[in-house]
């Protein structure tokens, strides 16, 4: 197939991009950046559903859009490999290309914040990335932007000096070896700001603390990570019940991956 080539499948899009640069930022985790048509569509918090290039590997691999230049249709992604299929993603190079389905998911809700508004992003490990889309966006209509991240340890720290571009960024380790000891609790527990929205991203231990925190929250919002099968909402693999409800379930894929704070049993 053409690397220019896409085609739609109901609501899905199914578009051969190509790999325009990828490296190593921290062990084992890679930032590749991609080009296609698709990247005029999509919007912070979005993520991708990638097949991985080798017939041995059936099921697509979602991956969070980190970045979006739709100037030159370009987007950044940034993934830990985790076994076979994305160790495959890290060996891939310039001019190569991926069968690339989405954007999927609903995104963050980024409207009607302006100057006046001061808004919190959380992140921990490899949930960093789908946030650096929204500090930009915010910072560029004058936001007040404050981020606390979490590693494991010094090795895990990524994103920080681009986040720092747009603004105030506290660092989090669990082991001390860098910024201060402890989890984002340890930060956001006191912090006096009165915050208009609040986005996150990490995992399942971070997301249930912001949940609790932000529970009655207005706006505040968990974007989730789980695995998935079709990732088009047909399959019911990604599936999270709804408080007080034995019937009701949403899906990661297709419903999420972005849910508000006490909409979703964690």
């Amino acid at each position: 197939m053409n690397p220019t080539c896409k085609k739609r499948l109901g609501a899905i899009r199914l578009e051969t991009m190509k790999v325009v640069a990828q490296e190593e930022i921290a062990p084992a985790i890679f930032e590749i950046v991609l080009e296609g048509e698709m990247v005029e569509a999509m919007r912070a918090g979005q993520f991708l559903h990638l097949r991985v290039p080798d017939d041995a590997h059936l099921l697509r691999r979602p991956i969070s859009i980190s970045s979006i230049d739709k100037v030159n249709k370009q987007c950044h992604l940034i993934y830990r490999i985790e076994g076979a299929g994305t160790a495959v993603f890290s060996t891939l190079s310039q001019g190569d290309t991926l069968d690339v389905m989405g954007p999927q998911g609903n995104g963050f809700d980024l409207s009607d914040l302006d100057e006046q508004s001061q808004v919190l992003l959380v992140g921990g490990g490899i949930g960093v990335p789908p946030l650096l889309e929204v500090a930009k966006e915010l910072h560029a209509r004058g936001v007040k932007v404050v981020t606390v991240f979490g590693f494991a340890n010094k090795d895990a720290v990524i994103l920080e000096t681009e986040l720092a571009q747009y603004g105030q960024v506290f660092v989090t380790t669990d082991d001390g070896s860098y910024g201060i000891k402890g989890n984002v609790s340890v930060v956001i527990n006191d912090l006096d700001n009165q915050f208009d929205a609040v986005y996150s991203c990490g995992a399942p231990g971070m997301m249930k603390y912001i949940n609790q925190t932000f529970y009655d929250h207005p706006r505040a919002y968990l974007s989730l990570e789980s695995r998935m099968a079709c990732g088009m909402g047909a399959c019911y693999a990604c599936v999270l019940k709804v408080p007080e409800s034995e019937t009701v379930s949403q899906r990661v894929c297709e419903d999420g991956p972005v849910f508000r704070t006490g909409t979703v049993v964690l």
